[in-house]
């Protein structure tokens, strides 16, 4: 079995960039963690270290909970970085700060699949995605300009769904459920349409493109 990172390199995971996987630390602590494989380091200047896959799911695990450090363990929680809206926030924050947010978060993602795709491709989702499925959805939705679902307002819903590779994204109307089907397409996403058994609602199954 793999023995878990370090506390210095927990630290170094868990300031990562949430969306990138960028790195921030000293070179003996990057060079660390490229050599267990939970870190690479781009071939092009600046030469910036990133999370890989395995990172990744590091980053999203909790600590230990046998760990007696308590300010070890304050260290993991997170820092309040950018997450994307999946829909149903009891508040989020608008206006142009927010934009300016998302469109920053969806150009890293892009480059992050520019630099994890084998082929360096930009037009499908990467790794990340696939580890993320609702976020990686709902970014894209919002980049796109979809309204998500808000206390007074309708708007889109991302859900998670029994499958493994597929996410469930609701819109209030016919009309809406389109326009975020097209959104998810062009960001290189499958989509299908589906009812709900029971309420005859309609919602979509969304899942990122492979080729």
């Amino acid at each position: 079995m793999t023995r878990p990172p370090t506390a210095a390199q927990r630290r170094v995971i868990d300031a990562a960039d949430p969306v990138t996987g960028r790195l921030r630390g000293t070179e003996a602590q990057l060079t660390a963690l490229v050599r267990r494989g939970l870190a690479f380091r781009h071939p092009r200047p600046p030469h910036d270290h990133f999370l890989t896959p395995a990172g990744h799911r590091i980053r999203e695990a909790p600590e230990p909970l046998a760990r007696t450090e308590p300010v070890a363990a304050a260290a993991a929680e997170p820092t309040g970085g950018f997450a994307a809206r999946v829909g149903g926030e009891e508040s989020a924050e608008t206006g142009p700060a927010r934009a300016r947010e998302v469109h920053s978060a969806w150009q890293g993602l892009l480059e992050l699949r520019r630099m994890t795709n084998p082929d360096g491709a930009t037009d499908r989702p990467c790794g990340w995605e696939r580890a993320h499925l609702v976020r990686a959805a709902a970014l894209a939705l919002e980049a796109a300009g979809q309204p998500p679902e808000g206390p007074d307002t309708p708007g889109y819903r991302v859900r998670a769904t029994p499958q493994p590779d597929a996410v469930a994204v609701h819109a209030p109307e016919s009309k809406g459920l389109q326009a975020c089907a097209a959104a998810l397409e062009r960001a290189g996403w499958q989509t299908g349409e589906y009812t709900e058994p029971r309420t005859r609602t309609r919602y979509l199954l969304a899942s990122p493109r492979r080729v």
